[in-house]
């Protein structure tokens, strides 16, 4: 009689069994301008094998005009109907991950389609990390007034009540694009495993860091 254990089968990888806990559905990134959703989202696609999509780049294909061009010309609340429509539509594609724009989440419509149609994770950033990143780029139409920061704190004050219903959230710092895509898997299949709660990514190179 032989009474050597059976032998041990490896464990699935992450992003296998992401998928397979996703069971189809998509993956709905949420949070400010500057937390690093489309840095993020595109690469955690890539480990995933999914497309990847930026709502504020569906938009703009849509209009066929930039984002400040359809706030300038438009109007916020033009906008906020059109983009409302874009996520709906990206909602009812195949599964892909979703990077939406700051504002996108706020709209309660919106809110019950991704419940519907997704698992949301919101990239919760501190506002130094924040206000450095945005300072990079100058198309930011609600950060064209005389204190952008004053209006960050504001819009964080806003949105981060309403972000922290996602299913799930990590912190968003300076470490490199990968450490923050793991820590957004780990964080996801947490979640769909009944373990949530908020993963934070640590590292002290921030070499790479999302933008």
């Amino acid at each position: 009689m032989n009474d050597a254990p059976a032998p041990t089968l490896p464990a699935t990888p992450a992003p296998a069994r992401l998928l397979e806990r996703l069971a189809g559905r998509h993956i709905v990134l949420v949070g400010l301008m500057g937390a690093g959703k489309t840095s993020v989202g595109r690469r955690l696609a890539q480990r995933l094998g999914l497309n990847f999509v930026d709502s504020d780049h569906a938009i703009e294909e849509s209009a066929r005009m930039s984002i400040p061009e359809i706030f300038a010309l438009r109007g916020e609340a033009e906008f906020r109907a059109g983009e409302r429509k874009v996520i709906a539509r990206l909602l009812n594609e195949r599964q892909q991950v979703i990077a939406t724009g700051g504002g996108a989440y706020m709209d309660a419509e919106t809110r019950q389609r991704v419940r519907e149609h997704s698992v949301s994770l919101w990239l919760n950033a501190e506002l130094p990390v924040l206000m450095r990143r945005v300072q990079r780029r100058q198309n930011r139409p609600l950060l064209q007034g005389e204190d952008p920061e004053a209006t960050m704190r504001a819009l964080m004050e806003q949105r981060y009540p309403v972000y922290a219903g996602a299913d799930t959230s990590i912190l968003s710092q300076e470490v490199p694009h990968e450490i923050m895509v793991q820590a957004a898997i780990d964080a996801l299949l947490a979640h769909l495993d009944g373990k949530a709660g908020t993963a934070s990514a640590s590292h002290d190179d921030n070499r790479n860091a999302p933008e």
